[in-house]
This record gives C-alpha cells, structure tokens and sequence, in this order.
C-alpha cells in the first residue's frame, strides 16, 4: 500500500484525488487546500488539512500547484528527506527544496473541473535523483496509468512546449472559428466533425502527411480570397503566420 499526500485544490489535484481514491494499492494520507469547501465533494473532511503543519507521515507528497508557487511551497514543508514531487511540464527537478528528496509526477493531459477523463491512459512522465525514488514513483503512477515514461528535465521541457502547441493554442484557433461563426451566424456545430477526423488523422498518419488545405496546396487565389474576408487583424495575422509555416514545411 502506497500512502500519498497530495498539497494543492486545483484541476491537476482533483483529478489526481479521484484517480487515486479509486485504486486499491494507494491510501491518501491527506490533502492541503487553503479552503476545505473546494474538496469536500471529493474527500472525508477529516483528510483535507489547511495548514501544512498538519501532515502526517507518507510515502509520497505531490505538490500539484501553479508552476510560480511550486518553489515556496517546497520549501514550507516542515519535514525533512521524504520524497516530494512536483505535477509541472515546464518546472525542473531542481526547483523544489532540497531539504527532501526530489522528483517529478507529470500527467501529461489538458485538464478541466467539469470533465471527467480516464486516467488509466493518460502518460505520466516520472523524473526522481536516484534508482529508489524512482521506482517508488513508477509504483504509485503505476496504479492509475498503464502508459509511464521516465523523462528527464529537458525532454519534459520540449514535451510541455509541443503540448502547448497541440492543445492549448489549437483550443485556441478553435475558439477563432467559433467567433468567425457566430460573427457570420453559422452553427459552430457544423465544424466538429471536421475537428474529430482532423484529430483522429494522426493515429494513422504522420501530420505532415495529414496536412490539408489551401496553403498546403499553394492556393493562393483562396488564401487571398480568405485575407480579404477577415475583418479581425489579429486573426488575420495568425492566419499569416499559419499559411507562411505550412508552405514552408515547417512542423507545429
């Protein structure tokens, strides 16, 4: 049995909470949230503590907090030489405290509040100082997730800028189509089927095999055609900066 506390009430913590209550090798020792209300939907009340003094012995304590506190938080712990891990893509093993052994959870997903996912294959890369940590990190990762991966700082570095890449600014041009359509009052339903083939094109493609459309082609009439339309100049400007990557092969 792996016992594990968890400090931090965010997305990246509650979706941690649920996965690990369901496994049946892992115990939550006890969770840390400035507010208890925000977890109690989650957790007994008498698991959620507000003062960092309050822990009680574990075998693994995830810090799961924005990248900016993760330092402070660390270094507020007030035991020594137990292993702590950071949940960060972007933040080094060497940003936490040295007081305790150090090491890195990564869940390499997009996580929201409302939506539930199956943690079972999302990839958890795993970072520790030595052998020992190690393993004991692959142990509790393990028990929520069949796809581990140990990944050093720089490769988690470039993973978490791809992940952006991939999620986070194409959730964004997501969000550029949805107000060209209510611009135009078109359904912005119309397009989901062209994001699900769009999406699932690369579990047998290579993206730049899959890669489509008018740039692709060197349409430029349509290119034009479509600068001509927008009336927005930031979006025109990102459709620029887009179609002037795509022909020049270059990989997003």
């Amino acid at each position: 049995m792996i016992r594990l506390s968890i400090i931090g009430s965010g997305n990246v913590a509650q979706h941690l909470i649920k996965a690990f209550t369901k496994s049946e090798a892992v115990e939550i020792v006890q969770v840390f949230s400035r507010k208890k209300e925000v977890l109690l939907s989650l957790l007994n009340e008498d698991l959620i503590i507000t003062d960092l003094n309050n822990f009680q012995p574990a075998d693994l304590y995830i810090i799961a907090v924005s990248d900016n506190a993760i330092n402070e938080v660390s270094k507020q712990l007030p035991f020594q030489n137990q292993l702590v891990v950071h949940t960060s893509g972007a933040a080094p093993i060497d940003i936490l405290d040295p007081k305790n052994r150090r090491g890195v959870f990564y869940p390499l997903q997009t996580f929201s509040k409302s939506k539930d996912v199956d943690f079972s294959n999302i990839p958890i890369c795993l970072e520790a100082e030595n052998t020992f940590d190690y393993r004991e990190l692959e142990s509790a990762a393990k028990c929520i997730s069949k796809a581990v991966f140990a990944i050093a700082s720089e490769q988690r570095k470039a993973l978490h800028v791809a992940a952006v890449f991939v999620n986070n600014f194409t959730n964004h041009l997501y969000q550029i189509g949805k107000d060209i359509c209510d611009e135009h009052r078109v359904p912005f339903e119309v397009l989901k089927p062209l994001i699900q083939e769009t999406a699932e094109k690369i579990n047998t493609l290579d993206p730049s095999d899959a890669q489509t459309g008018p740039a692709k082609r060197n349409d430029s009439n349509t290119i034009e055609s479509h600068l001509a339309f927008l009336t927005n100049e930031n979006q025109k400007n990102i459709y620029n900066i887009l179609t002037q990557s795509i022909k020049n092969g270059k990989k997003l």
